[in-house]
């Protein structure tokens, strides 16, 4: 099936009540998640969260202990075969010796109907750099040609675990827009990092794991708000800290100088009291980071599932 013959309404990927156990180990304790077309989803946790067992999942590498996967409703593994799946992984899959062309060439022959090698080139960079030596690549520019091979079979969904792992900033700034172009051409794109600051500029969703379960799933903006909220800063002389910590939906507050500090997870029916009921003024409001809320939401705290699910994406 090409990915041009898909259906726009079957989802790209869903997963109902998974669980995966090793023994007396729970890797992954009941997910459901749904990911539309062209949608690109960051999925992030602690090591040990259950990420990358949820990505061989969905590549068919595992089966799950409970529950259903299916990627445009077919079964894993059949979607691979068919070419709908490609993956670029942290390492392996490269012959040393074969330069970067060869490479590109060597793997489009098990492809037939491959999307063009000069196009795949140019399009993840490597143009300058193929008739080098795979060896002889830096970590970054072998992490470029993973991702050349996977968009050889012009899949539909690209997962991607550290997809940046190894670049310098100017080759993940490249990458990124290499994906952002992909996604307009309706591919959907489901990727793991470290790199924070990557899921907050590139992803529409994000979705976090702790202990095996989604503790989080909503826009960037979503997730920054809801679970680490936001901070108001507003000029009112005389202000009383205690006064300020007693408002509703104050979740801290301090008072410096004339300056007051609130944090809160519902800024604006705070912000809208302190413009209509108190002589607060000059008022400003500033979201948390995505690492405020990485932090809060993966604790050592126990995790409460989906949290933020529903959260507009």
């Amino acid at each position: 099936m090409s990915r041009t013959a898909l259906r726009p309404d079957v989802p790209a990927v869903r997963l109902e009540d998974v669980a995966k156990t090793f023994g007396v180990v729970k890797a992954v304790d009941g997910i459901s998640l749904t990911i539309q077309p062209g949608e690109i989803v960051a999925f992030l946790g602690p090591n040990g969260a259950g990420k990358t067992t949820t990505i061989d999942m969905l590549l068919g590498l595992q089966s799950p202990t409970r529950g259903s996967v299916a990627l445009y409703e077919l079964p894993p593994q059949r979607a691979v075969h068919q070419g709908l799946v490609a993956a670029v992984m942290q390492s392996g899959g490269l012959l040393r010796d074969l330069t970067v062309r060869e490479t590109v060439q060597y793997i489009a022959y098990l492809f037939p109907g491959h999307r063009p090698i000069e196009e795949i080139l140019q399009r993840t960079g490597l143009e300058a750099l193929a008739s080098r030596p795979v060896y002889k690549c830096s970590g970054g520019e072998q992490q470029r040609l993973r991702f050349a091979l996977a968009l050889l079979p012009d899949p539909a969904l690209l997962i991607l675990d550290e997809p940046t792992q190894g670049m310098d900033v100017a080759g993940r700034k490249a990458f990124w827009a290499a994906i952002r172009e992909e996604a307009t051409q309706g591919r959907t794109v489901l990727f793991a990092t470290h790199y924070l600051e990557e899921a907050d500029a590139y992803a529409d969703r994000i979705v976090m794991m702790r202990a095996g379960r989604v503790v989080a799933d909503g826009s960037a903006a979503a997730v920054k708000s809801q679970a680490s909220g936001r901070t108001i800063r507003a000029t009112w002389p005389g202000a009383s800290p205690d006064a300020l910590s007693a408002l509703r939906g104050v979740d801290s507050a301090e008072v410096q100088g004339a300056t007051i500090i609130i944090r809160s997870r519902d800024t604006d029916a705070v912000a809208r009291h302190l413009l209509t009921r108190t002589p607060a003024h000059d008022l400003e409001i500033t979201s948390n980071g995505l690492d405020e809320a990485f932090l809060a939401l993966t604790g050592d705290e126990p995790a409460e599932p989906a949290l933020l699910k529903g959260a507009t994406p």
